[in-house]
């Protein structure tokens, strides 16, 4: 006989899980109980939404559900900016939440909500488990369809009494051995339609990677000279100085990538959900009618056809199509010209372009790429400050790049601690807005109690810059809640532990990154940067 909470924490166990990020509640004591003489780790945060984040970047690390335990009421509301994250960048997690106990249901009692209706539009799956010995099989179900299809978040609240209470419970069976079918010719048809056009793109992004998919990606590139262009926030799926990489369809797309899009005449979707920024609001391609030849590999089913109508179509892993597709013969097309040419135009999107001020972020952007260890892992929220990142970053490796898709600002830096304690041997970086920064700067505490020493880059312009942007756009010259008062970012890293810095010219930012690297904790280096410098193209009069 054990108590709910042990069972459940032996299947995590059994699962493979190392580290789990929470706030502690009432509502799950059992579960603290049970992590107690258990191996693994965890990883007490400061704020649910970021331990749902932290979780959520362990998910795109290790390709397997990130766990986080909340409690009920207002944890679970905290903790769901972290689960809309793992929805649309379709990351496998799973977050547990305390719920009340089963015989004060339907009254309203303390911080009682139905979960059900709550996540229902977000995760893959929400339940509630109403016996301490199903729990093993609540577990399992979780983590497969977390994993499945298109992977994303899954909901089990736990009531308080399920949780202490004892039962007799068979732990959960080993996972089942999974027989791949044979790609093969399912990839010769592909290239066979490809061999056709004249002015072909691949499209890489979504679920699933692996170095070994990003091998094959570019060795199936390289064969068949075909131009590679990768989704938003997807840029480490192929290294960037490879010749066939084209860039990345994001926010602040290269003009000439994007025309590139609209004058494709095939274009060949591998994981991607070909989604709304990609496509630059679904103007590059439409919904309603192209004259583009789509051919569409994605894992989940019900994602081929939903919103394009594709020519072909496979349900399969990317990497396990582009194992097969690699194995492809050179199907005969010559492209090599269309393909320089995106090249070239990719690295003429490199070259800097200069923005004002004695801070200038495309020179030290520049200078992390050329400096950092390949391995290097490079995360950021949202904010136009991540353009500078995503236009003048190459990066080299599989898993070095860790952003939202779905654009949620603080994110960067709980994703900094989940992989600074997941690969502490590895450099980790942050890049962050003054605005993103301070939704989840509570953080650094967390950061100082597990040793986690991921090194946050701080554009301090004393606005929220996106919106203001806009608001320059759309009302010039009509400045109205997008100022921010900001604190002293260095001091407040040293506040809490860490190391930190203020650079305000371009030359002290070289010695100030080394030593927060050779501090060994978490170090802050405050930008004080040009406030007229509202994104790589776009300055203020």
């Amino acid at each position: 006989m054990r108590h709910g909470g042990a069972i459940l924490v032996e299947q995590l166990a059994r699962l493979g899980v190392e580290r789990v990020f929470s706030v502690p509640g009432e509502s799950f004591l059992a579960v603290l109980d049970g992590l107690h003489d258990s191996a693994i780790a965890n990883v007490v945060c400061r704020h649910e939404g970021g331990a749902a984040m932290m979780a959520e970047a362990q998910g795109k690390l290790s390709g397997r559900p990130g766990v986080a335990f909340v409690t009920r009421g207002p944890g679970a509301t905290n903790a769901s900016a972290g689960v809309h994250v793992a929805r649309q960048d379709s990351t496998p997690m799973v977050l547990f939440v305390g719920q009340i106990a089963r015989s004060d249901r339907d009254r309203e009692a303390f911080q009682e909500v139905d979960y059900r209706a709550m996540f229902g539009p977000l995760a893959k799956w929400v339940a509630e488990i109403d016996d301490a010995a199903r729990i093993p099989e609540y577990v399992g179900r979780a983590f497969e369809t977390a994993m499945s299809g298109r992977p994303g978040p899954v909901v089990l609240a736990l009531p308080e009494d399920v949780l202490s209470g004892l039962a007799e419970a068979r732990d959960i069976a080993p996972a089942p051995e999974r027989l791949a079918p044979d790609l093969s010719g399912v990839a010769a048809r592909i290239m066979e339609r490809l061999s056709r056009a004249e002015r072909p793109l691949v499209v890489v992004g979504g679920p699933h990677w692996s170095a070994g998919a990003a091998a094959d990606l570019a060795r199936f590139a390289q064969v068949q000279g075909l131009p590679v262009a990768a989704g938003f926030r997807r840029q480490d799926y192929m290294d960037n100085r490879h010749p066939n990489y084209a860039g990345d369809l994001n926010v602040g797309v290269n003009p000439k990538l994007a025309e590139r899009v609209r004058a494709a005449d095939a274009l060949l979707v591998i994981g991607s959900r070909l989604g709304d920024i990609e496509t630059q609001g679904y103007t590059l391609i439409d919904p309603a009618g192209h004259d583009k030849t789509l051919i569409h590999v994605h894992a989940d089913a019900d994602e081929i056809g939903r919103v394009w109508r594709p020519e072909l179509a496979a349900v399969a892993r990317a990497p396990a199509m582009l194992a097969a597709l690699a194995e492809c013969a050179p199907c005969g097309a010559d492209w090599s010209g269309w393909t320089r040419a995106a090249r070239e135009d990719y690295e003429g999107w490199l070259v800097p372009k200069e923005t004002p001020g004695a801070v200038k972020l495309e020179r030290l952007i520049g200078w992390l790429s050329e400096t950092l260890p390949e391995d290097a892992i490079l995360t950021n929220g949202a904010g136009n400050y991540a353009g500078w990142l995503h236009r003048y970053f190459r990066f080299k490796g599989f898993r070095t790049q860790l952003a939202p898709t779905s654009g949620s600002m603080g994110y960067g830096f709980p994703a900094a601690i989940s992989a600074a304690l997941a690969h502490p041997d590895r450099a980790v970086v942050c890049l962050a807005g003054d605005g993103c920064f301070q939704m989840t700067l509570n953080e650094m505490s967390t950061a100082a109690q597990h040793g986690a020493a991921p090194i946050v880059i701080v554009v301090n312009n004393g606005r929220y810059g996106t919106i203001r942007m806009h608001q320059e756009r759309h009302y010039p010259g009509r400045v109205s809640g997008t100022q921010l008062a900001n604190p002293d970012f260095a001091a407040l890293a040293r506040a809490y532990g860490g190391h930190g810095e203020v650079v305000e010219r371009d030359a002290e930012f070289a010695p100030a990154f080394e030593r927060a690297r050779q501090s060994g904790r978490a170090a802050v280096i405050e930008l004080r940067v040009d406030p007229a410098a509202l994104s790589t193209g776009q300055t203020l009069p």
